[in-house]
């Protein structure tokens, strides 16, 4: 169906310059020469472009035989040994190999649909996306040095490649992600590995965040929906993000609690309206997770009352914008984390936990009136 649209396109494109030749017969005849070389390229182009790719789409559909040797092919790019990725143009994750999930420490039901880039430090993403868009442009295959945002002393060699899978509506660029001078390592600690003390504190902090958010929505008493948006919101502030925004509802959004820093600074954002904040907005039409660090766009969580962005006021370093929805339900709220100054940013698996907590969150205020 994607390569039948796609001709389409190309097809429509091609009756709009016929268009266009057509109403060039009115030119003086010394210019006619001109259009005579355009209308010949345009022919050229349907007996070696058009005329081959309508061929294509109307030969009889993939035997069972292929179909087979299709899923094998699945099957052998889920089984190597090296962390794989398929990204489109955008390095938005088509697949992620069971090593690759390892090597990244990101479920591949997690990555799929989010861009690759949001895996690695800052600095590398706008040097990683060009060299994906040259591969997708069929400009040859590259190599570069990237750093993952879980492990930023390590760098990783990304080796990209242009391919077009079945099924796929446009060139897709395989990533091959490999340690620089080392072997690939995984979750697991073998005899000779040292572990990783940043890391593991990290993820113990986390832990503690999940069993305290756990033990909050299993004592709120069901009633009372702002008490537990504040119940959430006293969690997370302070041990795992420096501002706490809740907006209730979705279909008008209503700045239930804010945490800040301060006192005065906290009353001020919470008086924001938050169909102001663009990224609340996205969250709540969209259900989609935001995750973003040294936001590119200042205004997006609007202003305050004096004119000033938001996010450059509260110097936000990183933030998290995540919606309260469970399953294909409606969205509860959003949740909306920052971060600010000198502290790490947000992670993909401190997103990913979040993803989860929100669930659990929109599951209680499902509930409630």
């Amino acid at each position: 169906m994607a390569h039948a649209e796609e001709f389409g396109e190309e097809l429509a494109d091609f009756v709009r310059r016929v268009a266009e030749l057509k109403s060039a017969r009115s030119v003086p005849t010394g210019d006619l020469q001109t259009v005579l070389d355009a209308a010949i390229f345009e022919l050229d182009h349907v007996a070696d472009q058009l005329w081959p790719w309508y061929e294509r789409l109307s030969a009889p559909a993939a035997a069972p035989a292929d179909r087979l040797e299709q899923q094998l092919l699945r099957a052998i790019f889920q089984r190597l040994p090296m962390p794989l990725a398929l990204v489109d143009r955008e390095t938005v994750v088509r697949r992620l190999n069971f090593a690759a999930t390892r090597f990244t420490g990101v479920r591949a039901g997690y990555a799929t649909g989010r861009p690759l880039t949001g895996l690695l430090a800052h600095s590398d993403r706008a040097a990683f996306r060009s060299q994906v868009a040259a591969v997708a442009r069929g400009e040859g295959d590259r190599s570069l040095v990237v750093h993952l945002q879980q492990r930023p002393d390590v760098p990783v060699n990304a080796t990209l490649t242009g391919l077009r899978p079945s099924g796929e509506p446009r060139t897709a660029v395989l990533t091959v992600l490999q340690p620089a001078g080392t072997r690939v390592p995984t979750a697991e600690i073998g005899p000779t590995q040292v572990p990783d003390l940043t890391e593991a504190t990290r993820h113990a902090g986390l832990m503690e965040v999940l069993d305290a958010m756990t033990t909050a929505l299993l004592s709120v008493p069901l009633g009372d929906r702002s008490d537990v948006l504040r119940r959430v919101a006293g969690v997370l502030h302070g041990r795992f993000a420096d501002w706490v925004v809740a907006d209730d509802r979705a279909a008008r959004p209503t700045r239930t609690v804010v945490l800040g820093p301060s006192e005065e600074e906290a009353a001020a954002l919470a008086k924001q309206d938050p169909t102001a904040a663009p990224l609340v907005v996205e969250a709540a039409r969209g259900g989609s997770t935001a995750l973003q660090v040294r936001p590119d766009d200042p205004d997006g969580f609007g202003q305050d009352a004096s004119g000033a962005p938001v996010l450059v006021r509260a110097d936000v370093t990183s933030l998290l914008c995540v919606p309260l929805i469970t399953g294909d339900g409606p969205v509860q709220g959003v949740l909306t984390l920052f971060r600010t100054g000198a502290r790490l940013a947000f992670s993909m698996s401190e997103a990913q936990a979040m993803d989860m907590m929100s669930r659990h969150i929109a599951l209680v205020l499902s509930r409630l009136p």
